[in-house]
């Protein structure tokens, strides 16, 4: 009988989405971009993503983005992080949800604090330790040298 690692792999060998590091890398960028930074405010020129939006959704729209910033846990999970980085992602995105799901208050908060931002940062920092090659600088991919 096959494990449930060998049938996930099993199921996402057929996916038509990258595994590789580097796909990875893009799909975390993206989510956080969706999440964060994909609408800019008029006037104020501030940029907010679904993560501010669907949170004026009354429980509903916090369970979403919760989820949705869950997604970022489970890809670190998937990339081997360590335990105690996945705790910091974990705290980020509980945080952001306790806060988040106060009336107004919460609203408020997404707009300040970023926690899907804030863990791409720490899941980019174990790319580029432990996966080099999807280094990206200035748009363009870094090849490591090996001199």
């Amino acid at each position: 009988m096959p494990t449930p690692q060998e049938q996930f792999s099993r199921i996402a060998d057929q996916l038509p989405i990258g595994r590789d590091p580097a796909s990875v890398r893009r799909r975390l960028e993206a989510m956080e971009m969706l999440l964060e930074r994909a609408f800019t405010i008029p006037g104020i020129n501030r940029q907010v993503g679904l993560d501010a939006i669907v949170g004026l959704i009354p429980v509903v729209g916090d369970l979403v983005t919760t989820a949705m910033g869950a997604w970022l846990i489970w890809e670190g999970r998937n990339l081997g992080m360590s335990k105690f980085h996945l705790a910091r992602m974990a705290g980020n995105v509980g945080v952001d949800t306790l806060i988040g799901a106060i009336p107004l208050v919460g609203d408020l908060f997404d707009f300040a604090f970023r926690s899907n931002t804030r863990n791409l940062r720490i899941l980019k920092r174990h790319l580029d330790k432990h996966h080099p090659s999807t280094m990206i600088l200035e748009g363009e991919v870094v090849a490591r040298r090996n001199d």
